[in-house]
């Protein structure tokens, strides 16, 4: 039975334990991107948001800049749990880029100097927006998923490696692939010291 939008929501978890072979095709992953990218909604419909979709040999790539990078920054002695974190990355079926493109944002802040201080903030929202709902739909198709954020470290050789437009301005990395382990429970605040409703 499918699940409702609420239950895939509080199913959503960081998945850290992921390997390859999970059975769901390259094709409906990349369907699933695309078409949520093309519904996800964006501040005055700009429609800022870009998506990189990185399977097979590419996904190896992606984590082998990561790990070459890292290695340049990290002090040796160090280096050893970086290792072990970047190899946990590069064992998964596929990453996701999520990017915003700043030569739309960047129009935006000209053409509309009212709101230029907002549409730095509102490109990170809808981004936000982009990357929970592809991440809520993997989880769906019983993937698991984790965010990770090695931009900007990566950021000039990743758009080198893809020929990836230098207005993209990489936000975040989503990790997938057959779940190896099933994540720990969530601890949750009372949700009621987060929450003031009001009718008049």
């Amino acid at each position: 039975m499918k699940k409702s939008f609420s239950d895939v929501m509080k199913n959503r978890r960081s998945v850290y334990a992921l390997g390859k072979n999970s059975g769901i095709k390259n094709e409906a992953v990349e369907s699933l991107v695309k078409e949520t990218l093309d519904a996800v909604p964006s501040a005055f419909n700009s429609q800022s948001q870009r998506a990189v979709v990185l399977e097979g040999e590419a996904h190896d790539k992606l984590w082998a800049i990561v790990m070459s990078t890292l290695q340049k920054l990290v002090p040796a002695d160090k280096f050893a749990k970086t290792e072990e974190k970047i190899k946990g990355f590069a064992a998964a079926e596929g990453t996701i880029l999520f990017f915003d493109d700043e030569e739309v944002t960047n129009h935006l802040i000209k053409a509309f100097p009212l709101y230029a201080d907002n549409f730095k903030p509102w490109a990170e929202q809808q981004n936000g927006m982009l990357q929970f709902a592809i991440w809520s739909q993997l989880e769906e198709l019983g993937l698991g998923v984790n965010l990770q954020h090695y931009n900007p470290l990566i950021d000039d050789e990743v758009k080198a490696a893809w020929g990836i437009p230098q207005s993209w301005r990489l936000r975040a990395e989503m990790v997938y692939g057959k779940k190896l382990e099933e994540p720990d429970s969530r601890d949750h605040q009372d949700v009621n010291k987060r929450f003031l409703a009001f009718q008049k």
